[in-house]
């Protein structure tokens, strides 16, 4: 990012905690800074505010455009007014996770000596950015969060919310998602981070104090990640063997097919817009999940008796968080008594299929919001 970007940063929306946050490292960081976008009113007695969870490489401009980056927003098909997460209805809020690049506090924040973070910032994991989010939505005066919804990394923050916080979670949505990181996953990741510290600009994560970024490295993190992202029948429908800009193969290693041009320009234009650092640490913070772990390998034991009214959706083309992940959650809160409702939508878009135009998917999610919210007794 430019400095211009870093300028930027500055000027979003931003909350500075109240107290020192605790984190599962057993450090605890000062003056954490979470950087949010609202839209919608927050209605008199608090109860329509709905919390959204970004993914990996997500942020907090879900409705609005970005204006570090000028990139437009990433879920205005969702969040709206008339739309599926009415805003006519709804008091929506997003935050930058703990440990992202876009406000809120990480490795590309200033540490107490006034230099980046770095490779100094501790460990995180998802139940540390809930917890940062916890005391956000507490420094809000908000005591009940009428949904938190989420897909991808969104999708573990929201079930980390209806595990930890279970009486200040009225409906939970995770979409595409998985209570735990597969093997699979863990390894695609590491070949990211590789790419990154392989990078001669890297500088042992202390690039920015270097004036230096690894965008190498990290183009090809963006790459390989965004490879689990669509389905086989998305790149056959899109691109299958087409060339690129030819008629005939050059016979080097130049961009020859059109998949290939589609995955520079995906690793090129990230570079510009997300810290390699924060990719680290959000990656290893997705491949530390196991929800099931912290209740001796039990899933249901983490729902006993919530009170949590649940909304899974999965997609048949997903290999990146397959539907039976999605099914694994629905059983195991079926097993703990929690009300649950799970819907797998046939589309061949793959894991990205929650950020485009789904119809199935964008009308089971309105009507289950809107009949929670009747409920709730929201107008």
């Amino acid at each position: 990012m430019s400095d211009r970007s870093n300028l930027a940063i500055s000027e979003v929306n931003h909350l500075t905690l109240p107290d020192p946050l605790p984190l599962d490292c057993g450090e605890r960081l000062q003056n954490v800074r979470i950087a949010y976008e609202t839209w919608g009113e927050l209605n008199a007695d608090k109860s329509n505010a709905i919390l959204i969870c970004h993914a990996l490489t997500g942020d907090q401009f879900a409705a609005s455009p970005n204006p570090i980056t000028e990139r437009p927003a990433w879920w205005t098909r969702m969040i709206g007014p008339g739309l599926p997460i009415d805003t006519n209805r709804f008091h929506v809020i997003a935050t930058n996770v703990l440990g992202g690049c876009m406000g809120t506090t990480g490795p590309a924040s200033d540490a107490p000596d006034g230099k980046p973070w770095g490779t100094r910032f501790p460990v995180i994991t998802i139940s540390d950015m809930v917890r940062a989010q916890i005391a956000f939505i507490d420094a809000l005066g908000i005591d009940t969060l009428f949904s938190v919804i989420g897909g991808s990394m969104g999708g573990m923050q929201v079930l980390d919310w209806a595990e930890k916080a279970p009486d200040r979670v009225f409906t939970a949505i995770p979409i595409a998602t998985a209570a735990r990181h597969s093997a699979q996953n863990i390894a695609f990741y590491e070949v990211g981070r590789q790419s990154i510290m392989a990078d001669p600009d890297w500088c042992g994560g202390q690039y920015l104090a270097q004036n230096k970024r690894p965008s190498r490295g990290l183009a090809i993190a963006r790459m390989a990640a965004h490879i689990t992202y669509v389905s086989e029948e998305a790149l056959k429908r899109k691109f299958d063997r087409g060339l690129q800009d030819r008629d005939k193969t050059s016979f080097s290693f130049d961009a020859d097919f059109q998949v290939e041009s589609y995955l520079r320009h995906q690793g090129h234009s990230f570079v510009d817009r997300f810290d390699a650092n924060s990719y680290l640490y959000v990656t290893r913070a997705m491949d530390y999940y196991d929800l099931a772990a912290r209740h001796d390998g039990r899933l249901a034991d983490a729902f006993v008796d919530t009170p949590v009214r649940f909304c899974l959706f999965s997609f048949s083309s997903d290999w990146h968080y397959p539907p039976s992940t999605t099914r694994e959650i629905t059983r195991a809160l079926a097993a703990a008594g929690a009300e649950v409702s799970y819907l797998e939508i046939e589309t061949d878009n793959g894991h990205d299929a929650f950020f485009l135009e789904e119809p199935l998917f964008e009308d089971a999610l309105a009507g289950f919001l809107s009949a929670n919210a009747v409920k709730r007794g929201i107008q």
